[in-house]
């Protein structure tokens, strides 16, 4: 008999006693936004406040997520990625990267990392794989470089080409953690061929509600956001080969013919390792 109660215990209720209720989180307001169930009444409130200060926010996490799909399906169909190392991967929604990936190339292999313990207890029961591909999830901080690629490795060949995927993330990386350094190791240790596909929210002085909406979320919600210029966000793509158009607002990242793509404070681009 044990008085350790963590010792008897499934995984996913370790996670759980790791939920913090008592503060929002990004990921369940973001969550909340695109119409999911998987947050408190605290994250209800905090993303109710949040568009009061900027009623257009909730479409951010709309135009993210159309960003990842065409940029995952533009990555297989026109390319040939059949690898994904997606950090900050959120709670799953609908069309999550290796939806997307093995409904065009079942073979695709998909690394999910993320360490909010109500991501990983849905991504374990949600982020299934197709039977020819496989999918993985890590409990890691995208901070941790190297502990990521050495753990991402019992799924992915890290001699072969692969899609890091940060969507949304660094910019809970502080200018004093060095992010560009972060991303920069990463891609680093990606052979040839490799592709960064980067989304990140933007300050600019023609957007002050944006800034609104920041200040109040550093002030009550975990964990602090960092803004950046659009400049300051293309330079994550620095020694990479960015493809047209660019770093641009999120929905103008290749939209589908006909549509009329709106503006939002979600840029977003993607880059090839020469």
């Amino acid at each position: 008999m044990t008085d350790n109660p963590a010792a008897t215990d499934d995984p996913a209720a370790a996670l759980r006693r790791r939920i913090d209720t008592l503060r929002p989180h990004t990921a369940r307001i973001w969550n909340y936004w695109l119409g999911g169930g998987d947050y408190y009444e605290v994250d209800r409130v905090a993303g109710d406040r949040i568009r009061e200060l900027h009623p257009s926010i909730g479409e951010y996490a709309l135009a993210d997520r159309q960003f990842l799909g065409r940029a995952v399906r533009h990555l297989v169909a026109d390319v040939g990625i059949r690898q994904f190392l997606d950090i900050g991967t959120g709670l799953p929604t609908a069309d999550n990267t290796h939806e997307v990936a093995q409904r065009l190339a079942p073979e695709s292999r998909v690394v999910y990392v993320d360490n909010d313990p109500l991501v990983l207890a849905h991504a374990r029961a949600l982020l299934t794989s197709s039977p020819e591909g496989r999918t993985d999830h890590l409990d890691e901080d995208l901070r941790n470089v190297e502990a990521v690629l050495e753990r991402a490795a019992d799924t992915l060949d890290l001699d072969r080409p692969v899609a890091l995927m940060l969507l949304g993330v660094v910019i809970f990386v502080g200018d004093d953690e060095d992010p560009y350094g972060i991303v920069r190791r990463f891609m680093d240790a990606l052979p040839a061929g490799s592709h960064l596909v980067l989304s990140h929210t933007i300050t600019s002085p023609a957007l002050p509600e944006v800034d609104a909406a920041v200040r109040f979320w550093n002030e009550h919600g975990t964990p602090a956001l960092t803004q950046r210029t659009p400049q300051a966000v293309a330079r994550f793509f620095d020694g990479l080969e960015l493809l047209e158009p660019g770093v641009v607002s999120c929905p103008r990242w290749r939209p589908q013919e006909g549509s009329e793509p709106r503006e939002v404070a979600m840029y977003g681009g993607v880059g090839r390792k020469r």
